[in-house]
């Protein structure tokens, strides 16, 4: 166990979800979900396409609703009302596309929830957009437009995005599938830089060096379960499942 891991393991949950389920009409999407997150903990979700792993990370701050059972965000319980308006300026999402408002400045991007939802005034929300671009390597961009960005600025743009309303979690939905190979590197660095900091993250991702590099505890998906948790080395190097072993070794090979 790495000194973070140790550091955490015997901290509260941040998250606590217990025998959540989602369905879509027939479709069972989500299975009998129980998970716990600790506070300062970064886990990576890993799995097949269509395993339920974005789902699952989307029902945290309610962007999908789920059928039945319950999720708890800091002692919060994650329903409709004041509650659930809690837990989402609690919680920041990064998703597979960038989602920036292509009419504002990249400055503006970064500065405008603090502003709206916290009810920080402009020179400081602007100050602090500042820095956390400074953080993702972009200052020389403040100034510029989203369509004037590659799609790994923009991601890294996002990214300082939900760190400006100073989230006590981060969910990362993919945030490499919709880059182009050469620009996977910069974003997964700015995320590991993150992760060395404490931040409490969820990582669903198909970059399986880097879920053994930065994860403190890999959970891997099918079929809309958790079939298997544990921490990188044991999951990669000794799976228990028959599916999570078949599907690393499919990774291995370039056939997943």
């Amino acid at each position: 166990m790495s000194d973070k891991a140790a550091s955490v393991s015997g901290t509260d949950p941040i998250i606590t979800m217990r025998k959540v389920e989602k369905h879509y009409a027939k479709f069972h999407a989500l299975r009998d979900i129980d998970l716990d997150v600790r506070r300062g903990e970064v886990i990576a979700i890993i799995g097949p396409s269509g395993s339920g792993k974005s789902t699952l990370i989307r029902c945290i701050n309610r962007l999908e609703t789920i059928s039945s059972g319950e999720i708890v965000v800091d002692g919060t319980k994650v329903e409709d009302g004041k509650s659930l308006a809690r837990v989402r300026a609690e919680v920041g999402m990064v998703f597979q596309q960038f989602n920036l408002f292509p009419h504002m400045s990249v400055l503006r991007n970064v500065a405008i929830a603090p502003m709206r939802v916290r009810g920080m005034p402009k020179a400081e929300a602007e100050k602090r957009a500042r820095q956390l671009l400074e953080r993702v390597g972009l200052s020389p961009q403040v100034d510029k437009y989203p369509e004037q960005l590659s799609g790994g600025q923009q991601q890294r743009v996002a990214i300082a995005r939900a760190l400006a309303m100073e989230p006590l979690v981060l969910l990362f939905d993919e945030p490499t599938s919709a880059l182009d190979p050469e620009m996977v590197g910069e974003v997964l660095d700015v995320i590991q830089s993150l992760a060395a900091t404490g931040v409490t993250m969820l990582v669903v991702t198909h970059e399986m060096g880097f879920a053994r590099r930065v994860a403190d505890r890999v959970v891997f998906m099918e079929a809309g379960q958790i079939i298997e948790q544990g921490s990188p080395d044991d999951l990669f190097d000794n799976p228990k499942t028959d599916r999570a072993r078949a599907f690393l070794s499919a990774i291995m090979h370039g056939a997943a």
